[in-house]
């Protein structure tokens, strides 16, 4: 694996490097050692997998508080996605900035997040597949969102219509 660190520190690029040969390839997409390596968490009690039949399915932006924080590493397994995360964090020098980065099935790119972000992506494609591990338990009455066009952020989103759920487009806008 290779790992670029972002602009939002804390938060990793992660290209995945495949062995190809007749029978298809291999590769690895975690391994403690290397994330240690890296200062990053390597506790990953919960995966998640989120299923979107819709092009322009927006989910997020969601994070925790509290002490139920979560690193993520998130991969599209099938399909394209643009993935984005807000740095909330108020003590980092990139609060309140945010990086989008498109994850594949086929570009091998991987997004780890550091605890203290805000997080939600958005389908380019019909029926994505994103896979995702988390450092905390999901824990319901700790969960926030932030709405997915507050002006605060200037997000660029390909479309101004998502598809959203009903607890996803009631998200109030961030309060700095």
């Amino acid at each position: 694996m290779k790992f670029t660190e972002s602009h939002l520190k804390g938060a990793f690029i992660i290209e995945l490097e495949p062995m190809i040969d007749d029978r298809g390839s291999f590769a690895r997409a975690f391994c403690a050692n290397e994330f240690k390596e890296h200062g990053l968490n390597t506790v990953m009690p919960q995966s998640n997998l989120s299923v979107s039949t819709k092009k322009y399915t927006l989910r997020g932006m969601h994070y925790q508080i509290n002490g139920a924080e979560e690193a993520k590493l998130i991969r599209c397994q099938k399909g394209a996605i643009l993935d984005t995360i807000i740095d909330i964090r108020k003590d980092s020098e990139t609060y309140c900035q945010h990086l989008q980065i498109e994850l594949t099935d086929k570009n091998n790119t991987m997004l780890y997040v550091p605890e203290g972000f805000a997080h939600g992506f958005i389908t380019l494609e019909d029926n994505c597949e994103v896979f995702y591990q988390v450092s905390e338990f999901y824990t319901p009455n700790k969960e926030k969102g932030i709405r997915w066009n507050d002006p605060l952020f200037n997000i660029q989103w390909p479309t101004d219509n998502p598809v959203l759920s009903d607890k996803d487009r009631k998200h109030p806008d961030f309060i700095k």
